[in-house]
């Protein structure tokens, strides 16, 4: 049984009184948006950004009077429910909280109602960042690209960023690493195990686990996985010379300046690693940032930095989406779905994501990360962000991403164990997620075999 925590309706907010007089003082928050509209429940996952849209759900509440059920789950939990209830007679959820890896399947089934459907009259805010167009979707040719129709909001922008200590490269006298060859050096040159490793890396397998922390090496050394999602070619480029580089030297980094146990490291491991100060860097998901600073977790409060993922020369910083996105059930009650259109239309405000920033969240409007708020220090993760989002991969344009992202998980994980070689995971991956696409009578390919 999914182990569920609910935050009820009727839930009486602490500081509800203070938060309605507060509207009434010039610049805050005031209840522009419909302050008498039905109900809504959405279905979330717990995860490290979790509490930071918890708060900003409840200014919502404080400012406006509507009601907001949080229903929250396990990252696989979340998934059964929305896919039982999208699937139901009557939904039982309003907003559903897509992660990267499924939003194209409720894309797909047509369980998600365009949100200008709902209501015409809604604007995106221009500055709200559309996260590789993943908002849209034209469902006639099965293509994520603005020519759509906006099926969701984006809640939180997540990407990879590289975690480094920045007093150890103050007192070597380096910068921040914007190659991979840089990074390596680096890494080496802190490496001192078992006390202090160079560079500590998810090879765990997983749902989504060392799969999410490869692509930013893939894409960064120019490679991937398709030859061209936004065409429909599903050609499958994933053991090119490129792909072969990467793999090879994500392996070597962890051989050479990292874990001896990389092969088991999840994210927990991998992040336990950074916050006990036995390791120099770290690429990790934003989400993660709060922790560094907390005194009750971290033994490096205030000495860790954050920069874009590196990259090759010639390439562009290349984070993969592991982005969250809300998206209007199809079946449920109009009533609900006009109320949950306030509620999207509220939290894409700039004054919204000011305070899911200030909650510990990571803020989908790009107005935010030029306020000052991103000049405090306790924010220093926030100008790296805003420099790398744009450069941000959407890895998977099709409902079927679990099938491949499963081949991924297996092979990546043998490579790092030792159990097979680069080449072998490389080729054995790229016949099956062949395979898999031609299953699903997507025009795919491959490349011949490494050597």
């Amino acid at each position: 049984m999914t182990s569920t925590t609910r935050i009820p309706r009727r839930n009486v907010l602490k500081g509800v009184g203070m938060a309605a007089a507060a509207s009434l003082v010039p610049g805050a928050f005031r209840p522009l948006y419909a302050a008498s509209v039905a109900p809504i429940t959405i279905v979330i996952n717990q995860s490290p950004w979790f509490e930071s849209f918890r708060k900003t759900v409840e200014v919502y509440e404080a400012e406006t009077g509507n009601k907001v059920e949080l229903d929250v789950n396990p990252f696989a939990g979340s998934l059964e429910k929305q896919r039982n209830s999208v699937r139901a007679s009557a939904g039982q959820y309003d907003i559903l909280i897509m992660n990267s890896g499924w939003f194209a399947e409720m894309y797909a089934g047509g369980f998600v109602e365009a949100i200008t459907d709902i209501d015409p009259g809604f604007q995106l805010d221009p500055e709200v960042y559309t996260l590789g167009d993943t908002i849209y979707y034209d469902a006639a040719d099965k293509t994520m690209t603005k020519a759509g129709k906006l099926m969701s909001m984006p809640v939180s922008p997540l990407i990879p960023m590289l975690y480094y200590r920045g007093d150890l490269y103050e007192e070597a006298g380096l910068s921040a690493p914007k190659t991979f060859a840089e990074l390596e050096a680096n890494a080496k040159k802190f490496h001192n195990p078992p006390g202090m490793y160079g560079i500590v890396q998810r090879g765990a397998r997983g749902p989504h686990t060392v799969a999410y922390d490869f692509y930013p090496y893939l894409y960064g050394f120019g490679g991937g996985i398709f030859k061209d999602q936004s065409t429909g070619d599903y050609s499958v480029t994933l053991n090119s010379d490129q792909g072969r580089e990467a793999l090879d030297y994500y392996v070597r980094l962890a051989k050479e300046a990292g874990h001896p146990k990389t092969a088991a490291s999840d994210q927990a491991e991998v992040i336990q690693a950074m916050v006990t100060g036995h390791t120099a860097h770290i690429m990790m998901v934003i989400a993660a940032w709060s922790q560094m600073d907390d005194p009750n977790k971290s033994a490096i409060v205030d000495k860790v930095e954050w920069a874009p993922t590196p990259s090759v020369e010639g390439f562009p910083t290349s984070p993969g989406l592991g982005h969250w996105l809300a998206g209007i059930s199809k079946n449920v009650p109009d009533d609900r779905k006009r109320a949950a259109v306030e509620f999207l239309r509220w939290f894409q405000t700039k004054a919204a994501q000011l305070e899911t920033a200030k909650a510990g969240g990571i803020p989908v409007h790009a107005a935010v990360y030029k306020e000052p708020i991103a000049d405090e220090r306790r924010y220093r993760w926030m100008k790296p962000l805003a420099e790398a989002l744009p450069h941000a991969v959407n890895i998977y344009q099709f409902p079927e991403a679990s099938e491949v992202i499963s081949v991924l998980e297996l092979g990546l994980n043998r490579a790092v164990a030792g159990e097979i070689t680069t080449v072998d995971a490389l080729n054995g991956m790229s016949d099956e997620i062949e395979k898999i696409m031609a299953g699903h009578a997507y025009k795919t390919g491959k490349l011949d075999p490494l050597k």
